[in-house]
């Protein structure tokens, strides 16, 4: 019973070593690099939340993640919809300037005068310029 575990145990060790292929990882580094230089909506999330002020101003505070692994992100469109009754009365659309590294967030806060009876608005990232994180080193 020792002899089958201990072979057990050394078919485990002799299948689990593998050995790092620094090729593949460049390959691989290269392509998700790519990936998110072309579609930089898939890896910007917004979160935000909306208070009128005493003056009658709609005040929206709110973040911009960078999920991506190596890409960052400058010149971020943000665009911001105003919808009431479920019907879009206008919107707006906001440039973040700032660049965003990968695994990190920028905070943002925007102020508008908005229609009156506006009861809701959707944020989305319309688009963003990539920067290759290793250029900035």
């Amino acid at each position: 019973m020792r002899i089958y575990f201990l072979s057990l145990m050394m078919l485990s060790f002799i299948a689990c070593k593998q050995k790092f292929d620094t090729k593949t990882y460049g390959e691989n580094k290269a392509n998700l690099a790519q990936n998110e230089q072309s579609h930089p909506q898939n890896f910007l999330k917004i979160f935000a939340n909306d208070k009128k002020n005493l003056f009658g101003a709609t005040v929206v505070k709110g973040k911009v993640v960078n999920n991506a692994s190596v890409c960052g992100y400058k010149n971020t469109r943000v665009k911001m919809l105003c919808f009431k009754n479920n019907t879009s009365v206008e919107e707006h659309e906001d440039v973040l300037s700032d660049i965003i590294k990968p695994g990190d967030y920028k905070n943002f806060k925007t102020k508008y005068h908005l229609p009156k009876g506006t009861d809701s608005i959707a944020l989305s990232v319309m688009n963003a310029e990539p920067v290759l994180m290793d250029t900035l080193k």
